[in-house]
């Protein structure tokens, strides 16, 4: 197994923010309490302070939900109970089939973190936030998955329950796992994957409890322990700080209107736009999620308002009703857990770096902001057909035409590609002499040479263009190799981890897949690794 690191840099799409965040730090500083390290992970377990009554309750909820487990979860849940004992948190939405692979990594880094700060000196746990009163059904409701050509297939799960309910609630009537099936029959281990996805997914299977159920199965022995909100006893838990966030909307509505411009003003985007006109929290009513407004002191739930006196008495005598948005969400989190470090993406860091007005107004504290892993895979086709191209990874995070262009360019034979390069260049030569000559005896004929120029470098390049089409259409093999890299390597123009499930890393390298990524795992390197497996 080797691995080699690529900057967050030279990945497409990598934004402003989370590239400063990983590789220059000091620049977002002030937006963060911690540097994103087990060294700001540490610094900020000494201030995390839990009630010892509410870690009890806690941890009852806590084992509740997590059923009989392993003993590792076992370990970890009687950890959790002793003072002093922090938690490394990551969470995600509770995709289909296991959501795309990275949510692996969010929680093997929350596991590989958890125990580097137990070995310095500083019981943690890994906890898993399921995010289950997510109610948008259309990032969920479908998977991924590569086929033995490594082409991308969606599969699209059938449901039952009322759209816009918390996806929790919704029950997953076919799971497309016979789709799932047909497309990785050919592929190494299909039959360990499916098991796997087979014993998730029991009708009435739902969302929530079979991604549960997968990832309990796929990290088993790591200890990490699973926490969904929509449970009646943890909405009892985190009842003050909403009921606190309630009472002090004006505060932190004003807080969050200035962090937007700070982060404006240093060049950086806001994850999240927050208006005057938004609060913190969405309403459970009729089966549907609903975004609160606010104006005039009240609470807008389409054309009827609710006081805020009203709402207090919600947050008291029905905490289930009230779900935080995107902004507040990480804050009742950490109001229930005792954090020292939360892993994070970089959609995530953004909204934290917004999130940290409000931590330091509702919680005084912060957690420590730590970036996931990042992989990307590669199997041992593919290393084998990048090394036949003298390509890397990275010269595949390109679109197909400009892969087809990249390899057919190493198929020209040697000696035409040196005639072409060198005629060029002589020519290019040639001609800049000779628009030199022209504007030295008469300006205006050097400018029309100029013209003519531009179009024989234009011709030069098409020919050069039409030699590689034609080195690319007499190679029977070299687009079947441009369509399996870019399938496996950049399939539909997304990182490999953004797009495939779990289950395919699965049935192509075995159940074994979670801990060999594990070993590689380097928790706040900040770096992307290529992993050839």
């Amino acid at each position: 197994m080797a691995a080699r690191s690529i900057r967050q840099s030279e990945l497409p799409g990598a934004s402003p923010l989370f590239r400063d965040f990983v590789q220059d730090f000091a620049k977002v500083r002030s937006f963060y309490a911690h540097t994103p390290s087990l060294e700001g992970a540490l610094a900020a377990a000494s201030e995390v302070g839990l009630p010892a009554e509410r870690r009890r309750r806690l941890v009852d909820e806590l084992a509740g939900q997590n059923g009989v487990g392993d003993a590792a979860t076992a370990a970890s849940l009687d950890r959790l109970s002793t003072k002093g004992t922090v938690v490394v948190a990551t969470g995600q939405q509770v995709g289909l089939h296991g959501g795309p692979v990275f949510t692996l990594y969010k929680a093997l880094t929350a596991v590989r973190l958890a125990e580097e700060l137990t070995r310095r000196g500083t019981p943690a746990v890994p906890v898993f936030w399921l995010a289950t009163e997510d109610h948008d059904l259309d990032e969920v409701n479908h998977a991924w998955a590569f086929d033995h050509t490594e082409q991308p297939h969606r599969i699209e799960c059938l449901t039952e329950g009322p759209v816009g309910d918390a996806v929790d609630r919704m029950r997953v009537k076919d799971a497309g796992l016979d789709a799932f099936e047909s497309l990785s029959t050919d592929l190494p281990y299909a039959d360990e994957s499916l098991r796997l996805a087979r014993g998730a997914y029991r009708p009435p299977a739902g969302f929530g409890d079979s991604f549960q159920t997968l990832y309990r199965t796929l990290l088993a022995g790591t200890g990490i322990v699973f926490l969904s909100p929509m449970s009646d006893g943890i909405r009892r838990l985190a009842a003050p700080s909403v009921r606190t966030s309630i009472r002090r909307a004006d505060s932190l509505t004003g807080l969050l209107l200035r962090r937007e411009r700070n982060l404006a003003d240093a060049g950086y985007h806001s994850q999240v736009r927050f208006r005057a006109s938004n609060s913190l929290l969405m309403l459970f009513e009729d089966a549907r999620r609903r975004p609160l407004r606010r104006r005039n002191g009240s609470y807008w739930i389409g054309a009827r308002s609710l006081s805020t006196d009203d709402l207090l008495a919600r947050a008291e005598n029905r905490p289930w009703d009230l779900s935080p948005n995107a902004l507040l969400r990480p804050v009742i989190q950490d109001f229930l857990l005792p954090t020292a470090a939360i892993v994070v993406g970089p959609s995530e860091a953004a909204y934290l770096a917004q999130s940290a007005v409000l931590y330091e107004d509702l919680l005084g504290r912060m957690p420590a902001v730590v970036p996931r892993e990042s992989f990307t895979i590669v199997d041992s086709g593919c290393a084998k057909l990048l090394r036949r191209h003298g390509l890397e990874p990275g010269d595949c995070w390109v679109g197909r035409r400009d892969l087809d262009a990249v390899i057919a360019k190493g198929l020209v034979p040697a000696a035409l590609r040196g005639t072409l390069e060198s005629q060029a260049d002589g020519i290019g030569a040639a001609m800049q002499c000779i628009e030199e000559a022209l504007l030295d005896f008469d300006p205006t004929l050097s400018a029309s040479f100029r013209t003519s120029r531009a179009k024989i470098k234009y011709q030069l390049g098409r020919i050069r263009l039409k030699v590689e089409r034609e080195a690319l259409r007499r190679s029977d093999t070299a687009g079947r190799h441009a369509a399996k890299l870019s399938g496996f390597l950049y399939p539909r123009g997304h990182l490999q981890e953004r797009l495939y499930s779990v289950l395919s890393f699965i049935a192509r390298f075995g159940m074994d897949f979670a801990d060999r990524v594990r070993q590689a795992a380097e928790p706040g390197s900040g770096r992307h690794k290529v992993l050839e497996l």
